[in-house]
């Protein structure tokens, strides 16, 4: 308050850039400096190093670096140089040079501290001593050998060598090398040991690596070392803290005779997690990626069979801080308060410190406090302004966090922010009129009503936050408003017009309506409103969005008039039952009335439909009654389906008609043994409803079969055989499981009957052979059934015959004569019907081509003695056999005669066709069609003619090149010509059409070829004079 008198000048910097400016930016890290561990090698003259060290931010950032907490100061003589952030040190000493280092990035909004990173020398000397005395020990004890390593810096790893180079000391379970001190332990040493043994110390960093001087190991003479305990010489320390996801590695090693076998386990009884190959363990117990739940106390147990000892140790989980909520920019008003919190996880728990600009925040004044991670800033000042970082800490790590503070003070400002030019409220509603003028710090907003202030009563009020509420708004209410804003640094103001209209009201009632399916419907929704203002209407179902033209259609607005929202539904269905809510919407209000419509239609399906008993032909049934859709049930049908039905058939049930209230019925006249689906349709006044689902596949129970076989009949086969053959009875007949056939017969005239069982349900055939049996003899045969429950009738008896004999003469007296270039007459003298049991049943005339094996065959029936073969090639000879056939097969062969068929007919059509129509004739004329050498001769032509396309036509045969038909010229005629020769009929002209012209003369000249087909056109015709 003591700066006031020169608060305008100390705000002026802030005000030039705008807030929302993205040029300008606060300092950002994207590369922070990482830790260095350097290799110390005196023969590298420029030795040196880079710390990175990157940001981004408008004005671009500046740098500088700290060591240890102090400002490094970069000179041209200096070995420390700054190239962009990064930190280039030459010259590398490592006494001046190791320690913590920081980057510092700054432009003018403030400065940010990087996360701390070392600089680290890594080397190793040389061992001092250059001999070792020899070791002496007894062949069974046990023998540590020591390494001591010289002087260094870096991780080591350590080897021994046996004897000479490269013969390095295998490590199992009696030997071991501790990568913790380097010793060499031999658990029980052997007279393979003797000899000299040399420490390898490499620098993992430098990668330098040193041998110290040789160990001899000798025997004893003074006897061998008996059996004792186990004594554990590699020890893991009491406690080891293990950071969050490392691998740690734990040495546990003893000395005894027998060699000792080494065990882990938890103290706590846990079993070790798979990540843990306890296979591998033995003197090594390694964990990777360590996590609390690894944290606890571990026990070695090392044991022989001359006792155990054990040594225990405390796995300890620790975690570097990880910042969970960090502190975000902020801008805040000059006089305004700051709370910002910081937190982080890690174990032990972090401690927090936070930083301005780059150096500590000390809590020098009584309105900054710095609590554990929570930082509060009251009264906010222009000397505030920085960048803020909270550090959290524990003595594995720290990790840091950055945010921007930016104070502003604004006069007030309206112009990112004006009120609404309009505002409408309807009459006796509420309404806010929103005043959010820009300044800072806030202060204190009025109202004007035109010219007046406004002064607050019941139904008007000004909020805390400058907004304007008027209640329960009335017509006087109605004028322009002003809000009016202020601060230190100046006045603002903002106007708007507030329009009260009259409310909207749906005259329409509530109502429940009663429809029926399938007819429509208008459901009204008339309102009365504000005439200035725009109507919106919007339905819903059950309170779901109507969309129009989507719902398949049944869906139209019908209200005509700006002030109705009718719709109509057409066709309605048994869905379309529920809550109809027409909504209204201005400007100024929302109104909205329902309507319940209640759907009347046929019952739905009714369910758990049960077979509570079943026999060979009734089934008993139950079910329960579907929704009836607000019409009772008058009646329910019973439907049935087997697999051999043709889908589901209404079934005769017990009582005939199923009354509505009536919930089971007896199913009758079923078919035994055959499975059943059954299920149940409701009717009410308006109709039969959807059928319910199937009940459960129930079986009839079985019965003797009723049914038997149809169409029995037989005959044929081989000598001395009875073929008997019936259609098998389907198996919705056969009542019963094992169904078969008992086929009974005896010689014609006979009394006794020879029986014979089938036991096949899909056997049609049953041969009975005997050497006995005469060819074609008459046999009485019925045919029963039978099945598990016992035998079934007989079908009616019929006659067979028994097989015949092939006819045993061939037939007589062969002729063949060529009719034509492709048909063949062949005719012969018939051997009588029945001949000595062999029966002819016709004949089979077979013929084939010169050079050619296989022969074509046509068979003739009964008695006759001819036979046409036709589709035969002109000017081939064929040879012709006929033999007589029966059911037993064919007889002998008659002698082969030879036919040459005549040359074929002409190939060439009538040419140059000329016609003209005179006095009720046609007169045809064409040009005469010449036989090739390979052709019959011409002896005629035929001339077809017709009504019409589809009519048979009527032949008239010349044996010259032109002819007169005397038709009614009131007709169209078709007509064509054909060759014929005695080879047959040869190509026919292309078909001519003689248009219907009464009382003319015509003529037409046409040539036709086989490519083309004219009618007369009738720029053609002319008069006859």
């Amino acid at each position: 308050r003591h700066c006031r008198g020169n608060m305008h000048h100390l705000l002026s910097p802030v005000r030039v850039p705008p807030i929302e400016s993205s040029v300008l930016q606060s300092p950002v890290f994207t590369k922070q400096p990482g830790s260095i561990v350097f290799p110390v090698d005196s023969q590298e003259k420029n030795r040196e190093v880079v710390f990175s060290c990157e940001a981004q931010g408008s004005p671009s950032p500046l740098y500088r670096w700290k060591l240890n907490g102090t400002a490094i100061t970069p000179k041209s003589v200096s070995h420390y140089s700054l190239s962009g952030g990064n930190l280039r040190i030459s010259h590398l000493d490592k006494d001046q040079d190791a320690g913590t280092y920081q980057c510092l990035a700054f432009n003018s909004f403030g400065t940010i501290v990087s996360r701390e990173a070392s600089l680290t020398f890594a080397y190793m000397e040389n061992f001092k001593t250059h001999r070792r005395s020899s070791v002496s020990v007894r062949e069974g004890q046990g023998v540590v050998l020591l390494c001591g390593p010289p002087s260094h810096s870096g991780d080591l790893t350590f080897s021994w060598i046996f004897n000479e180079y490269p013969s390095f000391v295998k490590q199992d379970t009696r030997r071991f090398i501790s990568q913790e001190t380097g010793n060499l332990y031999i658990a029980k040493v052997e007279p393979s040991d003797v000899g000299n043994y040399t420490c390898v110390v490499t620098n993992t960093v430098t990668k330098t690596r040193v041998q110290g001087p040789p160990t001899p190991l000798v025997l004893r003479s003074d006897g061998i070392m008996g059996e004792y305990e186990p004594k554990i010489e590699v020890q893991f320390p009491e406690i080891v803290h293990v950071a969050k996801g490392s691998t740690v590695k734990v040495e546990c090693f003893a000395l005894g005779n027998p060699v000792p076998s080494i065990n882990w386990r938890r103290m706590d009884g846990i079993p070790f997690s798979r990540k843990v190959d306890v296979r591998k363990a033995s003197g090594v117990l390694e964990i990777p990626y360590f996590q609390q739940e690894d944290a606890g106390t571990y026990e070695c147990v090392a044991e022989n069979s001359r006792g155990r000892n054990t040594v225990k140790g405390k796995l300890s989980f620790y975690a570097p801080p990880h910042l969970i909520e960090k502190p975000q920019d902020v801008q805040k008003p000059i006089d305004d308060s700051l709370v910002w919190e910081c937190k982080a996880t890690g174990k032990p728990k972090p401690s927090y410190r936070w930083m301005k600009n780059g150096e500590n925040l000390e809590s020098l004044e009584e309105r900054i406090q710095v609590a554990n991670g929570l930082l509060s800033i009251s009264r906010l000042t222009l000397s505030d302004i920085g960048m803020y970082q909270c550090v959290a800490g524990n003595k594995h790590g720290e990790v840091y966090s950055n945010a921007e503070l930016k104070v502003i003070a604004v006069a007030p400002d309206f112009s990112q922010s004006q009120l609404r030019s309009h505002t409408m409220v309807k009459e006796g509603g509420d309404v806010l009129m929103e005043c959010r003028p820009k300044m800072s710090p806030w202060g204190g907003i009025s109202w004007r009503k035109g010219s007046e202030t406004l002064q607050e009563r019941n139904r008007v009020s000004i909020l805390d936050n400058g907004n304007l509420r008027i209640q329960n708004a009335t017509k006087p209410d109605a004028g322009l408003y002003t809000c009016v804003a202020r601060n230190q640094f100046g006045v603002a103001s903002s106007s708007g017009t507030l329009m009260v209209k009259e409310p909207t009201i749906i005259t329409t009632p509530p109502s429940t309506l009663d429809v029926t399916v399938g007819e429509s419907i208008v459901l009204p929704c008339q309102v009365t409103h504000d005439p200035s203002l725009e109507l919106k209407f919007t339905w819903f179902f059950n309170e779901q969005l109507i969309h129009f033209g989507d719902h398949g259609g049944y869906f139209e607005k019908v209200g005509g008039q700006h002030s109705a929202g009718d719709i109509m539904i057409r066709n309605i269905q048994l869905r379309h039952a529920g809550k109809y809510t027409c909504a209204v919407q201005t400007k100024v209000d929302s109104i909205s009335i329902a309507a319940d419509l209640v759907v009347r239609g046929p019952p739905g399906p009714p369910t758990s439909i049960h077979v509570e008993e079943i026999s060979d032909t009734t089934a008993s049934l139950s079910w329960r009654p579907g929704p009836d859709n607000h019409s009772p049930v008058t009646t329910y049908t019973i439907q049935a389906r087997t697999p051999f039905s043709l889908g589901w058939q209404a079934v005769t049930t017990v009582p005939e008609m199923v009354g509505g209230r009536r919930l089971t019925a007896t199913v009758i006249d079923l078919s035994p043994w055959v499975e059943y689906e059954f299920r149940v349709l409701a009717s009410n006044a308006i109709g039969t409803g959807e059928p319910s689902k199937p009940s459960k596949q129930a079986r009839t129970k079985e019965t003797s079969p009723k049914v038997t076989p149809a169409n029995v009949s037989g005959g044929g086969g081989s000598r001395s055989e009875l073929v008997i053959t019936w259609e098998p009875v389907p198996e919705e007949l056969q009542n019963g499981g094992g169904f078969g056939y008992v086929v009974a017969f005896r010689p014609y005239g006979a009394t006794g009957w020879m029986q014979a069982a089938v036991p096949s349900s899909e056997a049609s055939k049953y041969v009975f052979k005997n050497d006995s049996i005469q060819p074609f003899s008459p046999f009485q045969v019925k045919v029963g059934v039978y099945n598990n429950e016992g035998e079934g009738p007989f079908g009616p008896v019929i006659t067979i015959y028994s097989a015949e004999e092939e006819p045993g003469r061939a037939p007589t007296r062969i002729r063949a004569k060529s009719l034509s270039a492709s048909e063949i007459e062949v005719s012969w003298k018939a051997l009588p019907w029945n001949t000595s049991k062999r029966r002819v049943l016709g004949y089979e005339v077979s013929q084939k081509r010169e050079k050619e094996e296989a022969a074509s065959v046509q068979r003739t029936v009964g008695n006759q003695t001819s036979a046409i073969i036709r589709g035969v090639r002109g000017s081939n000879t064929y040879y012709v056999t006929v033999r007589a056939y029966n059911t037993a097969g064919a007889g002998l062969p008659s002698v082969t005669v030879n036919v040459t068929t005549k040359k074929p007919p002409p190939s060439q059509p009538p040419a140059k066709v000329m016609w003209n129509t005179l006095n009720s004739k046609i007169i045809l004329n064409w040009e005469q069609v010449k036989a090739l050498e390979n052709e019959s001769e011409v002896t005629g032509y035929k001339v077809l003619y017709k009504r019409n396309r589809h009519s048979r036509p009527s032949v008239m045969e010349t044996n010259t090149t032109s002819v007169e038909l005397s038709l009614p010229m009131d007709e169209e005629y078709f007509i064509q010509i054909k060759p014929f020769g005695e080879g047959g009929e040869g190509s026919s002209s292309r078909q001519i059409t003689i248009p219907r012209i009464p009382g003319q003369s015509l003529y037409c000249f046409i040539v036709l070829t086989t490519d083309w087909s004219f009618s007369c056109p009738s720029h053609v015709f002319k008069r006859n004079r």
